[in-house]
């Protein structure tokens, strides 16, 4: 009996120790694979008529502000307002009643001066592959650059190259690495599902109708 339990521990041990090193293994080989599309400087970034701006809530679960989305506005802003973009799609989750992603980045966007037949919402966009995907298969997109913090810009860039599209990511500010320390710990979980996604060729949840962006 002591010896089939020092064997599932051992099975249990090396398949958590396999985890591990794979999930590693997965976080360093998207970063290294996205490095060269990835920028904070505006400069780098080609000039592209769509930009995919990535959800995120506007406020905490505590009512304060949350500095990711803020950030990320004024990351679509500056670009836009640079003229390296015409338009923006703005992707996020909109799955109850008093949760709409994109239409609290549609008016933020607009209060900063960004007109509003620029700004195209996505409603689906309940995972970073839905909004990638969909910017291609829906909104007809196959040169993107996409808006969010690098950590998450790595992911999004990685995907959308993996799927056909020409992309690239324009870095929001990063926010204070202890209020991010729980998504940054999220991110590598999801960087390492990444691979689970594009082995079993997992789809956005929802298709629909393709929308033209003039």
């Amino acid at each position: 009996m002591k010896k089939i339990i020092k064997n599932i521990f051992t099975f249990f041990l090396l398949l958590f120790v396999a985890g591990i090193i794979f999930i590693a293994w997965a976080n360093y080989n998207i970063k290294k694979e996205s490095e060269a599309f990835v920028s904070y400087t505006i400069a780098d970034v080609p000039e592209t008529k769509t930009a995919l701006l990535l959800g995120t809530g506007k406020t905490l679960s505590n009512g304060m502000p949350n500095a990711y989305f803020y950030n990320r506005i004024k990351a679509a802003t500056d670009l836009y307002k640079s003229g390296k973009i015409q338009y923006i799609i703005v992707s996020g989750d909109n799955s109850t009643k008093d949760y709409n992603e994109p239409e609290d980045m549609l008016l933020t966007l607009m209060h900063q001066g960004i007109p509003q037949d620029k700004i195209i919402m996505d409603h689906a966009g309940f995972r970073t592959l839905d909004s990638v995907v969909r910017a291609k298969d829906i909104f007809g997109q196959t040169k993107l650059v996409i808006i969010s913090q690098k950590f998450h810009n790595e992911r999004a860039v990685f995907l959308a190259r993996k799927n056909g599209m020409e992309a690239f990511g324009y870095n929001a500010a990063d926010v204070n690495k202890y209020a991010g320390l729980k998504t940054n710990m999220r991110e590598y979980i999801a960087k390492a599902k990444v691979y689970w996604d594009l082995l079993f060729g997992v789809e956005p949840k929802f298709g629909g109708e393709k929308i033209l962006i003039p």
